[in-house]
């Protein structure tokens, strides 16, 4: 995800064939709504388009990628969600071990200890393991519409005690030649953001777990402010508080600290039960500009934008009051897990946000901004 200027030379915006999809007024005083050009070949990549990772897997669901530019080429960290292949008297789940290998654990239907109440999470004598487990799924291309897997880039996987369950929802920031991966790391331990690096696709430097359950939605900014690294990430506390997001600094972009909490939920619009991060603050002459999602009780996702202050990211300078992107389209309203649109990974070109995201947790799909008309509806 690259936030910079620079055109993708051979990559033009008419081979994105992209066309407006649809508009509404909610009154004849105040314009809102989605703003946001659908790309005429969505969904560009749905489970059927790849292969599982191993024989022993079923591709459930494609979702919402992380973003990069590279070799001149577009790449997309892809979250591939897959399920094991069942057998009769037992329900097996995969879980990752110390190596980065999918190991199956079956359990006997009949044992009592076993509870498979929850189609998404089995318990088992005290302990959950998800019925399918994310990994991220490197695939490159030309064009920005056609996409391939490429034997000399592979596969992340979760590795260790912290990713036993999965990775998930990767953000991609691009400091100089260094590309920060930030991810989900799921286990039986809960839930925090693990941190990768790479200058070439092919070798990563593990980083270890930056921000400790429960917490997602990590976007770290393209850029230094003042000699230090910012992220916006996603603590949860249902408890007392809820599902906000957050902004740290770094020196180092690995231990982090002087938390601020910089937005919350609010009641009776689009993001009344929780909201997240997109993909990282792109800069602007108004201001860093963020995509996130916001989801309602009812767990119907948009998307909305918010403007924090260039030299103090922690000061928001203005935000959404309706969504810039809703789940309108067919493919966005059903699926996986319907009216959902999702995304941490986006390209810039000039005025033009060009955005990958996920669609009913089911397909991988792209549209457009303009950032001018984004920042007008603010």
């Amino acid at each position: 995800m690259k936030n910079s200027n620079k055109n993708l030379g051979h990559i033009s915006k008419q081979s994105l064939n992209i066309s407006f999809y649809h508009f509404k007024t909610y009154n004849a005083n105040i314009f809102m709504g989605d703003i946001t050009i659908r790309n005429k070949q969505n969904p560009l990549l749905s489970p059927k388009d790849l292969e599982p990772s191993n024989e022993n897997m079923i591709i459930e669901c494609l979702l919402n990628p992380g973003v990069f530019e590279f070799n001149r080429k577009i790449g997309l960290l892809v979250r591939v969600a897959e399920r094991t292949v069942q057998k009769e008297g037992v329900v097996s789940v995969p879980i990752y071990n110390d190596f980065g290998k999918v190991e199956i654990l079956d359990f006997d239907l009949k044992d009592p200890k076993l509870n498979t109440s929850d189609a998404r999470i089995i318990n088992y004598d005290g302990t959950d393991y998800l019925t399918t487990i994310s990994h991220l799924r490197l695939l490159f291309s030309d064009d920005g519409i056609n996409f391939e897997a490429s034997e000399l880039y592979p596969s992340l996987f979760g590795e260790g005690a912290y990713e036993s369950y999965g990775i998930e929802d990767c953000r991609v920031s691009k400091i100089d030649d260094t590309y920060y991966l930030t991810y989900t790391m799921v286990s039986p331990n809960g839930v925090g953001v693990g941190l990768r690096t790479t200058r070439d696709w092919k070798n990563f430097e593990k980083k270890g777990m930056i921000f400790s359950p429960h917490n997602k939605d990590c976007a770290i900014f393209e850029e230094k402010i003042n000699d230090k690294y910012f992220a916006l990430h996603r603590p949860s506390s249902p408890e007392l508080g809820g599902n906000y997001i957050w902004l740290s600094e770094s020196p180092d972009s690995i231990h982090w600290g002087n938390h601020k909490c910089i937005a919350k939920t609010r009641e009776g619009k689009f993001d009344s039960k929780r909201l997240g991060a997109g993909a990282a603050p792109i800069k602007t002459e108004k201001g860093w500009l963020e995509i996130y999602h916001g989801a309602t009780a009812e767990n119907r996702y948009c998307l909305g934008a918010i403007l924090l202050d260039l030299e103090d990211p922690s000061i928001v300078i203005s935000r959404s009051e309706s969504p810039i992107m809703e789940p309108i389209a067919n493919y966005e309203r059903t699926g996986f897990f319907g009216n959902v649109v999702f995304t941490n990974g986006h390209i810039v070109d000039g005025d033009t946000i060009k955005m990958y995201y996920g669609a009913s947790d089911e397909h991988v799909c792209l549209a457009s901004f303009s950032i001018n008309q984004i920042l007008q509806t603010l």
